[in-house]
């Protein structure tokens, strides 16, 4: 029998709030047993780009990126967001590790090619992408990762590549060895009919009811990276994957997803 595994992807407007984020980091650490969080990188990078009078450029929820956007992030992401989180972690007594794929190479990552859309400086991952040995023995030392968008091509070349992205490969890479939840936590209880009702949450989608919800605009923006991946995770392997609020604030009201 696998073991368990956890992997939490925060990000939307709790990595924006301090309060919310902190009380997220403290529910993370009484999840017992090995667990692995991934975060996106909030509103931070778009307001600098902002004042320095860079306009944020996103297609279908990715963000384009070029050479400047990659500066910003790669300070935001891999610099302050990622340290604040590993050092409130530390805080409270989770002997969490800070990785940029480049560290240790345990993300490698190919620049995305142009083809209609040129997304500049951002990472595709694949199935040999994860450096799975690195993983297991950080978990097995009692050490939990904590891996920021910023990734690498083995060449020099630094990448932004999306979180939801990175954490439904990570769970992919390591569902031959554990038995993983994926769990994408944002500031929304699920996935929601109607954005302006909390409560709309959708308790369940298969891979049927997700092309009908995306062909009618229910599901739009940076909701369908998130339910691309979560899918593409299910179909390798992954056990189970729940999106839900990042506060845990109703148990009864979150979206899990399923093939049929």
């Amino acid at each position: 029998m696998k073991p368990q595994l956890k992997i939490f992807k925060i990000g939307g407007g709790i990595i924006d709030h301090a309060p919310d984020l902190l009380e997220f980091l403290r529910l993370f650490a009484e999840v017992s047993g090995p667990k692995i969080l991934v975060h996106g990188g909030g509103k931070g990078a778009s307001d600098m780009m902002a004042t320095l009078g860079i306009a944020p450029r996103m297609l279908h929820g990715r963000r384009i990126t070029d050479e400047a956007t990659l500066d910003i992030v790669t300070m935001f992401y891999a610099g302050k967001t990622n340290k604040q989180m590993v050092a409130a972690l530390q805080s409270l007594g989770v002997n969490a590790l800070g990785l940029t794929g480049a560290d240790g190479n345990v993300i490698l990552a190919t620049k995305r090619p142009v083809r209609e859309v040129d997304y500049g400086f951002v990472g595709d991952l694949n199935e040999e992408s994860i450096n799975t040995s690195l993983v297991n023995q950080l978990l097995t030392l009692g050490i939990t990762p904590v891996f920021c968008p910023i990734n690498h091509d083995g060449k020099g070349q630094l990448l932004n590549t999306n979180a939801d992205t990175i954490a439904a490969s990570v769970a992919k890479a390591l569902s031959r060895q554990y038995t993983v939840a994926l769990h994408f936590c944002f500031e929304k209880r699920g996935v929601l009919t109607d954005v302006a009702d909390e409560k709309s949450v959708i308790p369940r989608i298969s891979l049927f009811d997700y092309a009908e919800l995306k062909e009618s605009g229910i599901i739009a923006d940076g909701m369908l990276p998130k339910l691309e991946n979560a899918f593409e995770a299910l179909q390798f392997g992954v056990d189970k994957v729940i999106i839900e609020h990042a506060l845990f604030i109703d148990e009864t009201l979150k979206t899990e997803l399923c093939l049929m």
